[in-house]
């Protein structure tokens, strides 16, 4: 799979789905809103299953593994056809095992030193976790400074809302924002499908709007 396409529209909705019933409605939804990109939590029991039925209900949304602490995380999201993984750390131990499997994964890191490793086990899509914690936008400019001429690229994910959203994709070095917000748990729990794809609509026309600027 070509990682900047999965990211072109600079959006990656995390979701945290308990039911997997709802994974489905929860993808036409997010694609109702114009997003094509989703990466499903291993935080509940259910996100492997979640994850395979996407794939095959909904195949035009690109379809991610996140929370990937194990190797025997990376083996579950590729046993359910998850097109990449993330991390919210650095792993060596789950960058071997996505590497044998041809999965790309976002490896998360923080600090000048998780990026430099991230760089020696040949990975350049990296998710900046928690982003809003750990010193938000300008943390990430001051990390941009000594890595934005090695060819990163950050997928800043963690506290950030709409609100902050324009902000982030401001920054070239930005492949996509990661977030929750438009189909946050509660939101998937009462299934408010509508309002979902409405909160999607309303990111995705804030980066369109951002690029015009």
């Amino acid at each position: 799979m070509n990682i900047d396409f999965a990211l072109q529209q600079r959006l990656v909705c995390v979701a945290v789905i308990d039911r997997t019933e709802d994974a489905v409605p929860l993808a036409e939804a997010l694609l109702q809103g114009g997003l094509k990109c989703i990466e499903v939590t291993f935080r509940t029991a259910g996100a492997a299953q979640s994850i395979s039925a996407i794939r095959k209900q909904v195949p035009q949304i690109m379809v991610g593994a996140g929370t990937l602490l194990t190797p025997d995380n990376v083996l579950q999201a590729v046993d359910a056809g998850a097109q990449f993984g993330v991390s919210p750390g650095l792993s060596e131990a789950v960058s071997r095992t996505a590497r044998e499997h041809n999965l790309p994964l976002f490896p998360g890191v923080v600090t000048p030193s998780e990026i430099m490793r991230a760089l020696d086990l040949g990975w350049h899509h990296l998710k900046f976790f928690p982003a809003e914690t750990f010193g938000g936008i300008n943390a990430l400019k001051a990390l941009i400074g000594p890595f934005g001429h090695a060819g990163v690229k950050f997928i800043p994910t963690g506290g950030i809302t709409a609100a902050t959203l324009a902000n982030y994709v401001a920054i070239p070095q930005v492949a996509a924002v990661g977030g929750s917000w438009m189909a946050e748990r509660k939101l998937v729990a009462e299934k408010t499908w509508d309002k979902i794809s409405s909160l999607t609509a309303d990111a995705l026309a804030m980066i369109a709007e951002s690029h015009k600027k």
